[in-house]
């Protein structure tokens, strides 16, 4: 016993020795090391990032690399091991470091909505303990990488949003622990593989958006019992929808819009009992809606809209407990609407419009006061409004059109307080419109009502829609005075009253809607004199008061209208001459016809009298008898003048050369050549185009590639004003279908814009020359399609979304193979704050692509764009300039194209470029459809060019009947 307790007690003293030696490397110093090693792998991938690396990545830097874990986007384990890297959302480019793959307890990658390139070609496998991978919205491309189905972890994997290609490997049929897959937005073809039906643990499938599959959907996927959101939207499916997905009794979200789907609905989805969202909108399908829908308890949202799916509309329906969306519109929908439709309370968007429905609105509609659009256009609905429309405090859009409604507007109902847009046209409404005393505070901003039969007066309340900005009121029976008050709608932009019985005089204070750009005051009974408060109005630009009882003579203020292009006098008792100057020289002739006292040029001589001196006698012989002298002191002055402005011009010459090697130039990529190049390319004969924004030449490097130079000139005091900022966010673009910016080169005086050169020039030149008849079908639909995907990616892919603001034929550019590139895009702002304010196609727009809204609010939105890029298809269908020569003054190519075709797609054969041959009905009809779409009256009715770019890449139809 002694000994064993000697020996453990030299042990212990030799143990505790070793220990407290400082020569022994302690516990915490491999710890250490770990730190060191892991914040060099985390800067390794800081450095190659090649945007400017976003402040919030400031701490990961070695100086204090043993605070790691307390980095931003870092997340680390007990052990201070790293399992989680977040850098999402910080508009990060370049690559990843491939020594990413040595955090091998990293459990979590989001990099997610940044700006990354190339492929996923780092060693994935070895990051075992993966478990979300998330690369949304990036610019990767490549095929998908099939090394990620060894990542035996995984749970979540989003490859969504980026340029992957190819086909959809048959092995990410093994993830087996896989719960989330979304693969969406991409540019993958195809088929759908079956072996997806093997991922039964996943919860969440995503596939569609820009890809475009082949074949229809895999009856394999109602294996997917787990599945609690399938999305299959937008990419191309056609054939049958499964009856197999049924058995998805997991199912809350089912979303197979826009696609090809043929066929009936399956009943089976009536087994859907957790469903929540279907939307199965937009594709070929047929047949009545199965009466097993009312298995659908949980339902919320049915959108079956654009579709051929016909018969009644079912009552069970109607009699979901929890339905609060419902769209069936553009369909062959018969009968009656249920009547107890909106009995569950629920209801907060109906459209049922463009169908065939027939019988009396129902009186539950608005029960429970939830309802904010209603929707039921262009149908045969019959009888009066409900009353207890006028009650229903939460509506905001109603459009019923184009039916048969009698009666009169419920008490009330217009001045609802959340109402923005009403239109009851081209029904059979009567009665007058009430006159609320109290004040009114409403949101209303379109109120149509044409086409009826209101009489009475119109109230003097119509002055308190403050907010207003179209009030059609025309082909009713309104009668008495214009009221003064509406004088008070200050946002007014479209006013139509014609083809009543207004009698009176037009009130002087209309000239305070200075927001107004049409007045249709025509067939009434109004008389006295024209107002020249109308001059006022400085952005007016068409004018109709034929066909009434004004006198007197014409205002010759309104010449100096230079906004007004089309303005109608016609036939009424105006006396005295026309006057010949402004705007009145450009009047065509047929807007004085009518007035028997009235003469001038267009009609008959006015008489000359005695007294007044002969224009074309008195007035040349005067001038003849200018002194000799006189001629002389001004030739001599004249001359002198001359001089100055020749010296001045050397000495600003040879200043500006003094500083003309002040060049900075900013490259977005390596480029082989310098500012001394760029500069050799300004010269006269190197010019190739000239606009508002400034002058573009081409120019040859020494390397032999071709470039475009724009040259911006800078106002005196304004130099760069946030142009290189702006310019370097539009440097850092990479689409296939926008012109890419190659440098920006500037001094004190000029910028430079260098971009890549498009030998084709530009779709307006190409569409509109002498050979625009070589433009043929295909090319076209093809040039909308790439059109459409560039803007798209301007609008829904960059962080912050760009709003193009200038789109036009002359801005998208053919390259060799006649492929679209959407250029000048991003400048507007630059150029509007700039000082050359006085061009409108540097603020919003080229005139014929401006979008409505722009004339009454000043402001534009991606909107605006989806307007602009609809009249871009009108030129492709018709081969016309968006205006000129359409048979009437005023009316440019989306009022005739809408008149021509009465608003049907099958009359696009009306419209279409007689140049050319063999075009597929199908694809013109379809893309005729989109162009309509794009140039609503209303911007929230217009789609998304997302939407645009999907609609057109369904039009492309095999084998149909062409127009020859």
């Amino acid at each position: 016993m002694a000994a064993s307790g000697t020996i453990l007690f030299f042990f212990t003293y030799f143990l505790l020795v070793f220990l407290t030696s400082p020569h022994v490397i302690t516990s915490s110093q491999p710890h250490n090391l770990s730190l060191r090693r892991q914040a060099k792998i985390l800067v390794s991938l800081k450095q190659d990032f090649v945007a400017s690396i976003p402040s919030t990545l400031s701490s990961w830097n070695m100086s204090n690399y043993m605070y790691l874990c307390s980095w931003n986007g870092i997340t680390c384990d007990d052990t201070k091991s790293v399992t989680s890297i977040d850098i999402s959302n910080l508009n990060i480019s370049g690559s990843l470091s491939p020594n990413i793959h040595e955090l091998t307890t990293l459990q979590i990658l989001n990099i997610s909505n940044n700006l990354f390139s190339g492929n996923l070609s780092w060693e994935i496998p070895r990051l075992k303990a993966l478990q979300v991978l998330d690369a949304y919205n990036n610019n990767f491309s490549g095929p998908l990488p099939l090394v990620v189905t060894q990542l035996l972890q995984l749970k979540h994997l989003d490859f969504g949003g980026n340029y992957f290609s190819g086909q959809i490997p048959l092995g990410y049929g093994n993830f087996n622990q896989l719960e989330f897959l979304s693969l969406a937005g991409n540019d993958l073809r195809g088929p759908i593989p079956r072996e997806l039906g093997n991922l039964t643990n996943l919860r969440w499938l995503q596939l569609g958006y820009f890809n475009q599959f082949d074949g229809g959907i895999p009856q394999e996927l109602g294996k997917l019992v787990n599945l609690v959101h399938l999305d299959l939207s937008s990419c191309n499916l056609d054939g049958p929808i499964p009856a197999e997905l049924g058995n998805l009794n997991m199912l809350d979200t089912l979303f197979l819009q826009k696609n090809q789907l043929t066929g009936m609905i399956p009943p089976e989805l009536g087994n859907l009992t957790s469903l929540k969202s279907l939307d199965l909108s937009i594709n070929e399908l047929t047949g009545a809606i199965p009466i097993e829908f009312s298995g659908l308890q949980e339902l919320t949202l049915l959108n079956l809209f654009i579709n051929n799916v016909r018969g009644e509309i079912p009552q069970c329906i109607a009699e979901l407990p929890e339905l609060e969306v419902l769209n069936l519109w553009r369909n062959n929908f018969t009968g009656f609407i249920p009547s107890k439709l909106g009995m569950n309370g629920k209801l907060v968007e109906i459209d049922l419009s463009s169908n065939r429905l027939t019988g009396l609105i129902p009186k539950s509609l608005c029960l429970g006061r939830n309802l904010r659009i209603l929707i039921l256009l262009n149908n045969f609905l019959f009888g009066p409004l409900p009353d207890d429309f006028g009650q229903c405090h939460s509506l905001s859009r109603v459009r019923m059109g184009q039916n048969y409604l009698s009666g009169s507007i419920p008490t009330g109902f217009l001045y609802l307080p959340e109402l923005s847009l009403v239109e009851l046209q081209n029904n059979y409404i009567s009665g007058q419109l009430s006159n609320k005393k109290s004040s009114v505070s409403s949101k209303l901003e379109g109120l149509n009502l044409s086409n009826n039969r209101l009489s009475g007066a119109l109230p003097s309340a119509i002055g308190k829609f403050s907010g207003l900005k179209n009030l059609l009121l025309s082909g009713n029976r309104f009668s008495g005075d214009i009221p003064s008050d509406i004088s008070r709608l200050k946002s007014i932009s479209k006013l139509d009253l014609s083809r009543n019985n207004f009698s009176g005089r037009i009130p002087p204070e209309i000239g305070n809607c200075l927001s107004l750009t049409y007045l249709d005051l025509s067939q009434n009974q109004l008389s006295g004199p024209i107002p020249v408060q109308i001059a006022q109005i400085h952005i007016l630009t068409y004018i109709n008061i034929s066909w009434n009882h004004f006198n007197d003579s014409l205002p010759e203020e309104i010449g100096s209208m230079k906004s007004l292009t089309s303005a109608d006098f016609s036939h009424n008792n105006l006396t005295g001459s026309i006057p010949e100057t402004g705007q009145y020289l450009f009047f065509n002739s047929t807007s004085f016809i009518g007035n028997p006292y009235l003469c001038g040029s267009y009609l008959t001589p006015c008489n000359i009298t005695s007294n007044a001196p002969s224009q074309l006698g008195d007035g040349s012989d005067k001038k003849a008898k200018v002194p000799t002298k006189y001629k002389f002191i001004f030739a001599f002055g004249l001359l002198v003048c001359s001089l100055i402005f020749v010296v001045l011009a050397i000495i600003k010459t040879r200043k500006g050369s003094k500083n003309s090697n002040s060049w900075k130039l900013t490259a977005f990529q390596k480029l082989e050549f310098g500012s001394e190049d760029i500069l050799q390319c300004l010269k006269d004969n190197n010019i190739i185009g000239r606009g508002g924004a400034g002058t573009v030449y081409r120019g040859n490097m020494p390397n032999g590639d071709h470039v475009a130079v724009k040259k911006l000139g800078i106002s005196k005091g304004t130099h760069d004003n946030g142009l290189s900022a702006e310019v370097k966010t539009l440097g850092k673009i990479r689409h296939r279908y926008i012109v890419r910016l190659l440098a920006f080169c500037s001094n004190k005086e000029i910028n430079l814009l260098v971009y890549e050169y498009m030998p084709n020039g530009s779709l307006g030149e190409v569409l509109h020359g002498k050979n625009g008849g070589l433009l043929q079908w295909d090319t076209r639909l093809k040039i909308a399609i790439e059109a459409a995907k560039g803007l798209s990616y301007l609008h829904h892919d960059c962080s912050p979304m760009i709003i193009h603001r200038d789109v036009k034929s002359n801005n998208i550019l053919l390259n060799s193979e006649l492929e679209a590139h959407v250029a000048d895009f991003g400048l507007a702002k630059y150029l509007q704050n700039n000082g050359t304010s006085e061009c409108m196609s540097a603020i919003a727009g080229s005139y014929g692509y401006i979008a409505p809204e722009y004339a009454y609010t000043l402001k534009i939105d991606e909107k605006s764009d989806v307007y602009s890029y609809g009249v871009v298809l009108l030129e492709l269908i018709t081969g016309r300039r968006p205006v000129g020569n359409f048979g009437e003054e005023g009316v440019d190519i989306v009022q005739w194209a809408k008149r021509e075709t009465n608003w049907s797609k099958e009359g696009v054969v009306k419209i279409l470029d007689e140049r050319l041959k063999n075009v597929a009905t199908a694809e013109a009809m379809q893309v005729f459809f989109v162009a309509m779409l794009c140039v609503e009256e209303y911007s929230v009715e217009r789609p998304t060019m997302r939407e645009v770019v999907q609609m057109l890449s369904q039009a492309k139809q095999p084998n149909t009947f062409q127009i020859q």
